[in-house]
């Protein structure tokens, strides 16, 4: 198990909570190799860090790279696969054991989507309510029903896969970012399950949401479908969101789009004819409360 994967925990200005995180972490039977990526924290994250877990790797990123610090943490990782945690989160004893050989079973998959629950009451994570009830169903042989979308903090991936397809998008920077990085594996032949009997925990501090959220899923849904999708799909997009730029956020999150429209321009490619057809499929499930899934396109 040690060969075979690691934890990646991105964070930043979170001490307490880390390194309770990796407490959590240095008791399971797995033992994983740990990568912390701080992202420029300010409050001693990385010194305490190496004082208490001195196992524990760490790369102090210098600024906040948002969801580009897991990126480096996979670069970093020298196992096939590799985990994510957030600073709020960890695994359940014998979780990451079972990734690994799902992982190994099916070398199609590219990613695991763990069932994530969430605080002292154990409540299922509500993107795992929509994965579990998926209508595209099982792929005969895999752990679960294929998804797209997922939760960063209950997601393995083989590290191959998630580097061939350039992680973690740079342009989303954070929030929203495991959707478009779901679709880029499927794009490439990759498949993603949610794979149930894989758990984590997440226990999000009162502070775990902070600034405007919804200014930030405004402007990230926007530069997903830019993204990705082709022009018809991306106008109506634009048209329902200028319906609602009364909303100071959403007007906000807008603004926030247009300006990173020069990146969005470098780094559009549409997905493929299959992937855009499924990912069609699956909006016009959640519209009418069917659930989230994707068909997989597994390798081999």
């Amino acid at each position: 198990m040690p060969d075979d994967l690691t934890v990646v925990v991105a964070t930043r200005d979170r001490r307490q909570s880390l390194l309770r995180t990796l407490d959590r972490l240095s008791e399971l039977p797995e033992r994983p190799p740990v990568v912390v990526v701080d992202n420029g924290s300010s409050d001693g994250s990385a010194q305490a860090v190496r004082s208490h877990h001195p196992c524990v790797r760490v790369i102090e990123a210098g600024r906040n790279l948002g969801a580009v610090a897991r990126t480096v943490g996979v670069r970093a990782a020298d196992t096939p696969f590799v985990a994510f945690a957030d600073d709020d989160s960890w695994w359940e004893p014998g979780a990451l054991a079972r990734a690994a050989r799902h992982l190994h079973a099916h070398p199609g998959l590219g990613l695991l989507a763990a069932r994530v629950v969430v605080g002292p009451a154990r409540r299922l994570d509500p993107v795992c309510v929509a994965m579990a009830s998926s209508p595209l169903g099982t792929i005969p042989g895999m752990p679960g029903p294929s998804v797209v979308g997922f939760v960063a903090c209950g997601a393995v991936v083989r590290r191959k896969a998630f580097l061939d397809v350039g992680g973690f998008s740079p342009v989303l920077f954070f929030l929203g970012e495991e959707a478009l990085l779901a679709q880029d594996l499927l794009a490439a032949g990759w498949g993603v399950v949610y794979a149930p009997d894989v758990v984590a925990q997440h226990g999000p501090d009162a502070d775990h949401h902070r600034g405007d959220r919804r200014r930030l899923t405004v402007r990230n849904a926007l530069l997903a479908t830019w993204l990705r999708r082709p022009w018809p799909v991306v106008a109506r997009q634009v048209v329902d969101t200028v319906r609602g730029v009364g909303d100071p956020s959403v007007r906000g999150g807008l603004g926030d789009a247009v300006v990173r429209l020069p990146r969005v321009v470098r780094a559009r490619r549409l997905l493929p004819d299959h992937v855009e057809a499924a990912v069609r499929l699956v909006e016009s499930g959640l519209r009418t409360g069917a659930g989230e899934g994707l068909p997989a396109q597994p390798r081999g």
